[in-house]
Order: structure tokens, then C-alpha cells, then sequence
């Protein structure tokens, strides 16, 4: 079974097994739970699976950012202009933001789209980033679109296989051609990266004459 969500983990892993075991720490998160509330309502509420959803490993965020080419984005303009989509937690949430999504090939200008591990932004500067690189690869118009969602598919159904480096991927459009990158942990990390690169040539289909170049992010700043 070959499925691109096959890889994802049922969180349900048998905790009505061990109720009694479990009960005595229910109680007291339960405390903790009541207490954070009464701390402040104002924080954002953790967005997580619905019943009878199937659970991603991780939750994400979908971002989007549009710029107006030739002026130069310092990394506080970039902030101001990258606004979130929104977060989810299930297969089927991602599904619900994605069908309403506009699909990278009908983009016009210099448009990206990001899907980011929750809490990981998508700039350089990010701590989960910030000592990592990515993948870039460039294509020509008309492929965005189907590699995109093969990225994203593969990046939250963890066939990628290499623990907890993956950040989040992004794809740019632009006029001549787009771009499409996976951003990870730890640049230094051949093996990691490595199999990063092949994977990508796996679930991207990509001829065995692509050019893929990795960049570290302290070159890119």
C-alpha cells in the first residue's frame, strides 16, 4: 500500500486501554488545562483533529506572501507581507484549506506559497531554520502545480524519512519559470540532506537530468 498518507500515525495508540493508569494524570491535566484557561482566553486555541479525523505527525500552516519584483524586501518588509493562511491538524483539515486554494500555476506575479511546520516560520532568520538550508529546484512554467502538490503530500505523509529535520516547503512563482523547495534543520547533515534529494526526485517524478542545487540559508542572507 503505497498511499501518500499511508505513513501517518494513528494517535488514537490505545489510551482507552489505560484508562485506570491514566486517570490520576487526566485529573491533573485536566487542572493545568482549567488553569491555563483562566490565565487568559486571549491565547489562540490549539487547533487539533476532529473526531474521526486521521491525525498528522505535525501540525501546519499554510502561508502566502506576494511581492512587487525589482524592490529589494528587507527581512522586516518580508514579515509585513507574508500573511498566514491558516493552521491544521488532520488530513481532512488540509484537504478543507486546500481544495479553496488557488493552485500555484494560476498565481500571477511574484506570488509564494508555504506550508510550514506550526511555530516554524517560513524566513531564514526562524531558529528552526536559521542553521538549515533547502532544495531548490526550478521549473519550467506549467509544472507547479502537480509538483507542488506531490511535495506537499509527501512532506505530511513523513515520506521523507528523516526524523524531525523537515521544516516546510515552498513554491514561487515567477515570470519565466517557478521555484519549488523543501527547507530543512540542518544544513551540515549530508546524510539527512542527501536523502532529502532523493526522495524529491522520487515523488516529484523528476527526470534523471534535473538540476537540483542546495542551498544553505546563511548564504542566502
Amino acid at each position: 500500500m503505497n498511499n501518500k498518507f499511508d505513513a501517518l500515525k494513528d494517535d488514537d495508540s490505545g489510551d482507552h486501554d489505560q484508562n485506570e493508569e491514566n486517570s490520576t494524570q487526566k485529573d491533573g491535566e485536566k487542572e493545568k488545562a482549567e488553569r491555563d484557561k483562566s490565565q487568559g482566553s486571549s491565547k489562540r486555541k490549539a487547533v487539533v483533529p476532529g473526531p474521526a479525523e486521521h491525525p498528522l505527525q505535525y501540525n501546519y500552516t499554510f502561508w502566502y506572501s506576494r511581492r512587487t519584483p525589482g524592490r529589494p524586501t528587507s527581512s522586516q518588509s518580508y514579515e509585513q507581507n507574508i500573511k498566514q493562511i491558516g493552521t491544521f491538524a488532520s488530513v481532512e483539515q488540509f484537504w478543507r484549506f486546500y481544495s479553496h486554494m488557488v493552485r500555484p500555476g494560476d498565481l500571477t506575479g511574484h506570488s509564494d506559497f508555504h506550508l510550514f511546520k506550526e511555530g516554524i516560520k517560513p524566513m531564514w532568520e526562524d531558529d528552526a531554520n536559521k542553521n538549515g538550508g533547502k532544495w531548490i529546484i526550478r521549473l519550467r512554467k506549467g509544472l507547479a502545480s502537480r509538483c507542488w502538490e506531490n511535495l506537499i503530500l509527501a512532506m505530511l505523509g513523513e515520506q521523507f524519512m528523516v526524523g524531525e529535520e523537515i521544516c516546510g516547503a515552498v513554491v514561487s512563482v515567477r515570470f519565466q519559470e517557478d521555484i519549488i523547495s523543501i527547507w530543512n534543520k540542518t544544513a551540515s547533515d549530508q546524510a539527512t540532506t542527501a536523502r532529502i534529494r532523493d526522495t524529491l526526485r522520487r515523488v516529484l517524478n523528476l527526470p534523471p537530468n534535473t538540476i537540483m542545487e542546495y542551498k544553505t540559508h546563511t548564504d542566502s542572507i
